[in-house]
């Protein structure tokens, strides 16, 4: 299913697509057809699946589909200012890529950061290659969500701004094709996930609020 949202992202590129299928058919079938696969391709890129939301308020849910690829200690000093734990998510080109809020809460920073386009699979990636960050309040609870571009992945679609308040699980925006998104805990908090686990944004639970 292709929601409002991302019909707005992606209504051009299909009917570019489809000029190309149209052509490339016209020149050789073999071609267009090629560029009908790619055309569905895209299509199924831009889906937006709705998700079943946990309910226990302790929550925190993933912010992206994808594969956890690092779980570790870190200083977050843009929003949380101290010790939290890092989790990253690899999202491959297969991935949806609709991002959610991870818990119910105000936007008090959105920022956007230009920076590289390196694969997103590399540790290095989440502050070198162009982000944005998003801060998230509930009460005194803070967490930091970073939405990475990667190698082939160059827009980063916000839906949200500043002010803003979701709930969790809320969709908050898009990162096209392939990317990183890491989410920062408050140092204390349980987290659920481990290194190689598959997630899904909006429904699974990265870990537990104190």
């Amino acid at each position: 299913m292709i929601s409002v949202r991302t019909w707005a992202e992606s209504w051009f590129l299909h009917l570019i697509l489809v000029a190309v299928a149209a052509l490339l058919w016209w020149w050789h079938p073999a071609a267009g057809a090629a560029a009908l696969l790619l055309l569905v391709f895209n299509i199924n890129f831009f889906r937006d699946p709705e998700r079943q939301i946990p309910a226990d308020p302790r929550a925190v849910v993933s912010p992206a589909d994808g594969k956890v690829v690092e779980v570790r200690a870190a200083r977050e000093e843009k929003f949380i200012g101290g010790e939290a734990t890092m989790v990253a998510i690899f999202l491959n080109v297969f991935d949806v890529h609709v991002n959610r809020a991870p818990i119910d809460g105000e936007v008090k920073i959105s920022e956007h950061v230009p920076g590289k386009f390196l694969n997103a699979m590399r540790a290095a990636s989440g502050l070198q290659n162009e982000h944005q960050i998003l801060g998230l309040q509930d009460g005194e609870f803070r967490v930091t969500v970073r939405l990475i571009a990667g190698a082939i992945a160059r827009r980063i679609c916000m839906w949200t701004q500043p002010g803003t308040r979701v709930a969790r699980g809320e969709r908050i925006g898009m990162i096209r094709y392939g990317s990183r998104a890491e989410i920062y805990l408050p140092a204390g908090c349980e987290v659920s996930v481990k290194i190689g686990d598959r997630v899904k944004g909006g429904s699974s639970i990265l870990g537990y609020r104190k």
